[in-house]
C-alpha cells in the first residue's frame, strides 16, 4: 500500500510517499480502507520531532481518518466490515490502509459524508471536551473563541452554537470573520484590539474563553482574555499554535473571581477509554441534523501531503485541510 512517511525529522518538505506493507489488526483494533485523512497541527510538529508524542522514523503520519471497515481484531464488538467510520489514532492515517483503536473509532450517521467525517475526530472531540466537559457550558452563556476560523476554532464555534451559546469569534481578517459568522457566531472581532471590542459588546464580560492560540510573540493576549471574563468565568487553554506559552499571575484570578482550566483531551482519553463513545453519543443529534459540519479549506491528493501540511504554517487556513486517499463512491 501507499503511505506518507516521516523518514527524517526535517520538516514537511522531507516526508515521502512510500510503498509499505499493509498493517493487520490486532486485539481491540480495526482495519479500514482510508477515504480521507485530516491534516492536523501535531503532524506539522511531528515532521520536525517537536510533538510530545514521538515515533521513531520511519513512521506513517496521520492522526485522523475516515473510511470503510475491512477487518476487525479479536475482541472488537459493534463494528463489522462495510461500516462507515471515522477514527483518531497516534499515527497511520496518511495511507491507503490504516489500523485504528476500536475505542477511538465511531460510526457515522447516514447524513455525514466520509469527506466531512475526516475533519471531525480531533477537532470535534476536543471542542466538545473543552466546552461541555471542562467549561460546563450552558445554553444562554457567552463564549469567546480565539482562532475562530481555523480547524479547531470552527469546531468550537459550531459546538457552542449547537449548545445554545452566544459566540464571539476572534479572527485576523475580515474574510475570516465572514467564515465565522456563516457558522452561526453572532459576533466576530479582529484579534488586534479584541479586548476592547469584546468589552464593548459585553461590558460585564463573557462566561468562557476558548483559546487554542496562546500568545503571539511580543504580545500578552492571554491576559487580555482574562480581562474579558465575567465574574466566575473560565479561560480554557487548548494549545499554543502561536508558539508562546502564556504565564498567569494568579492574583488576577483571585481578585476577579475567574479561573483557568486546561483542556487536554488526549490525557483524559488515556485515563478514560470510554470517553470517545460518550462524547459521540452526546453529539449524535447535532451530527444528524448537520449542525456539526466541518468547514473544508482544501483537499489535496495523498502525494501532495507535504503541501497540505505546509498550509498549516501559513495561518491562512479557514477550517480543515484534508487528504483524499480514495473518494467516497
Amino acid at each position: 500500500m501507499k503511505a506518507v512517511q516521516v523518514v527524517t525529522l526535517d520538516g514537511p518538505e522531507s516526508i515521502e510517499l512510500r510503498e509499505v506493507e499493509a498493517p493487520q489488526p490486532g486485539p481491540g483494533e480495526i482495519q479500514l480502507d482510508v477515504a480521507y485523512s485530516g491534516v492536523t497541527f501535531p503532524e506539522l510538529l511531528q515532521t520536525r520531532g517537536l510533538y510530545q508524542l514521538k515515533h521513531e522514523p520511519p513512521f506513517t503520519l496521520g492522526a485522523e481518518a475516515s473510511g470503510i471497515v475491512t477487518a476487525v481484531g479479536e475482541g472488537v464488538e459493534g463494528f463489522a466490515p462495510g461500516d462507515r467510520i471515522a477514527t483518531i489514532s497516534n499515527k497511520g492515517g496518511y495511507a491507503e490502509t490504516m489500523i485504528a483503536p476500536a475505542n477511538a473509532t465511531v460510526k457515522l450517521p447516514d447524513s455525514v459524508s466520509l469527506k466531512a467525517a475526516a475533519g471531525m475526530p480531533m477537532n470535534l472531540l476536543t471542542a466538545d471536551f473543552a466546552l461541555r466537559v471542562r467549561g460546563r457550558l450552558e445554553a444562554g452563556q457567552t463564549v469567546l473563541v480565539h482562532g475562530a476560523a481555523g480547524g479547531l476554532g470552527t469546531a468550537l464555534v459550531q459546538i457552542a452554537v449547537a449548545m445554545g451559546a452566544t459566540v464571539v469569534g476572534v479572527v485576523s481578517t475580515e474574510e475570516k470573520a465572514e467564515t465565522v459568522r456563516a457558522l452561526g457566531a453572532q459576533h466576530a472581532v479582529l484579534s488586534d484590539g479584541f479586548k476592547d471590542a469584546v468589552k464593548e459588546l459585553f461590558p460585564d464580560g463573557v462566561d468562557l474563553v476558548a483559546d487554542p492560540v496562546g500568545n503571539p510573540q511580543d504580545a500578552d493576549r492571554f491576559t487580555d482574555s482574562l480581562r474579558c471574563l465575567a465574574t466566575f468565568g473560565t479561560a480554557l487553554v487548548l494549545g499554543f499554535t502561536a508558539g508562546a506559552i502564556p504565564q498567569v499571575k494568579v492574583n488576577r484570578l483571585l481578585l476577579n473571581n475567574v479561573g483557568v482550566a486546561g483542556v487536554g483531551w488526549g490525557a483524559a482519553f488515556a485515563k478514560d477509554r470510554d470517553l470517545v463513545r460518550r462524547q459521540w453519543e452526546a453529539m449524535w443529534e447535532h451530527l444528524e441534523a448537520g449542525r456539526l459540519d466541518p468547514v473544508i479549506h482544501a483537499v489535496y491528493p495523498l502525494e501532495q501531503a507535504s503541501k497540505a501540511i505546509g498550509e498549516l504554517e501559513t495561518r491562512s487556513v479557514r477550517g480543515k485541510v484534508l487528504l483524499e486517499v480514495k473518494a467516497e463512491g
